[in-house]
């Protein structure tokens, strides 16, 4: 992947574009002083790029949908020759079920994350689609029992502090 030149003015607009995507493009403006014109061109750029890719929303689904299920699954493969690991991560990739996929150093070369309806389903993913692929070696699934936290956002609910407040 070829090294993208960038500004200090556009990776910080990038910052605050990735800690709140529902910013108006005039608050980004007031923040870096500099004009919404700017802004605009700025995103425009980043989009044509691919640099920004998706304006997203970090949702709580667990609260929304119990009964779904995520798995992360390790994947140990043989690489092909002239393209190593990106024409087995492509082939996992393109599948629905599949939310993620990273290249890791260790034991294992893939991570893959994956999301069902059901136990049964992430199950038959894994034995009938994913362990099939031609040059995967082995897979270890963990599926998720809670989140905590995700993209730097704490997902369960805080107690309260108990501690007392500090008077002068």
């Amino acid at each position: 992947m070829k090294p993208y030149k960038i500004d200090k003015t556009g990776e910080e607009l990038l910052e605050i574009l990735a800690h709140d995507a529902k910013i108006t493009i005039e608050d980004i403006a007031k923040q870096l002083n500099i004009t919404v014109e700017t802004v605009e061109k700025y995103i425009r750029k980043f989009e044509k790029d691919r640099i920004i890719l998706n304006y997203k929303t970090l949702i709580n689904w667990e609260r929304i949908k119990q009964d779904e299920v995520r798995a992360l699954i390790e994947v140990k493969v043989t690489p092909e020759r002239g393209v190593g690991f990106d024409a087995i991560a492509e082939n996992i990739y393109r599948f629905p079920e599949v939310s993620s996929v990273y290249l890791l150093s260790g034991s294992y070369d893939l991570h893959v994350h994956v999301e069902g309806p059901n136990l049964k389903e992430v199950s038959l993913f894994v034995s009938e689609k994913l362990a099939t692929i031609k040059n995967v070696q082995s897979t270890v699934t963990h599926f998720l029992l809670k989140k905590y936290k995700e993209d730097g956002e704490i997902l369960v609910e805080q107690p309260e502090s108990k501690r007392l407040p500090i008077s002068p």
